[in-house]
């Protein structure tokens, strides 16, 4: 299989996040492409350490390496990226909006949890995007965009509305960056929603031992990469416990509260436990 014409040796990347999981994951797989790479976090060790592992992955163990300290809450910050970025390697070939955070809460709790959370979540991609795209445009080359969503914004399940909302808002958002980027004469842009099943990375973890139903965060990179060399746009990710045809069958029944006019989140309401338990054993029609 080709790899996307913008994963070339020699080429750049920013990854937002990158001082960790998925993040971390894919700058070392960049680098091992020998591709240049810039990793944004916040700032601290792990961002410096983490630019270290990257240089390290590098065929030779060397690779052109930025860490570039940003909060990508902070417009500012996002657009210090981007020229710290285009400094040092004149050109962006790929952006992955990847940084994230987890802990929201209710509809009418944690309201500071919540600003965070969207500030985070789903204004750092508005913000990549903006601050990213046109210049990428103007180059003329092939990129790629990768904004990290997740299951939780397709499916909304409860207990977490606030990250449920801000991955919602990734998907539509890149679902428009889409559209757009199509619809840019000459443009050589794709577009990508990478949504991971469940990954063991630092945000997920309850204990040092990976549980047997996580996938790595280098399994959800594998994913990608072969998604976008297939030009999906949905990488959707399975992990050991969730295979593709079970989030099809969750996906769909999720759509069809809309359709059948069924209660909210009906996948959670008793009165349809049978219903949907027999729909995803493939015994039911949604």
């Amino acid at each position: 299989m080709n790899d996307h014409p913008a994963l070339t040796p020699g080429r750049a990347a920013v990854v937002t996040g990158a001082a960790s999981g998925i993040g971390l994951a894919a700058a070392e797989r960049f680098a091992r492409m020998g591709m240049k790479v810039c990793l944004a976090d916040l700032d601290g060790p792990a961002l410096h350490e983490a630019a270290g592992r990257v240089a390290a992955a590098a065929p030779g163990g060397q690779a052109d390496v930025r860490a570039v300290p940003a909060d990508v809450a902070r417009l500012e910050d996002v657009h210090r990226l981007k020229q710290a970025a285009y400094d040092a390697f004149g050109e962006v070939a790929v952006l992955m909006n990847n940084a994230g955070v987890g802990g929201g809460g209710k509809p009418w709790k944690d309201i500071e949890r919540w600003r965070r959370l969207i500030e985070v979540n789903l204004w750092g991609v508005i913000h990549g995007v903006q601050a990213f795209t046109e210049a990428m445009i103007a180059q003329g080359t092939p990129c790629a965009i990768v904004n990290t969503g997740s299951k939780q914004g397709i499916t909304t399940p409860p207990g977490d509305a606030a990250y449920n909302v801000s991955k919602a808002g990734v998907k539509v958002l890149t679902e428009q960056l889409a559209h757009e980027l199509r619809n840019v004469a000459g443009c050589k842009i794709t577009a990508h929603l990478l949504i991971p099943g469940y990954t063991f990375t630092a945000m997920t973890a309850r204990g040092p031992e990976k549980p047997a139903e996580a996938w790595t965060a280098d399994q959800v990179v594998d994913r990608m990469i072969g998604g976008m060399a297939r030009g999906d746009f949905y990488l959707l990710c399975p992990d050991n416990a969730v295979t593709r045809e079970m989030d099809e069958r969750r996906v769909q029944w999720a759509a069809d509260d809309l359709i059948r006019n069924r209660p909210a989140l009906s996948r959670w309401h008793p009165e349809y436990a049978d219903a949907f338990a027999a729909f995803m054993a493939g015994a039911a029609k949604p």
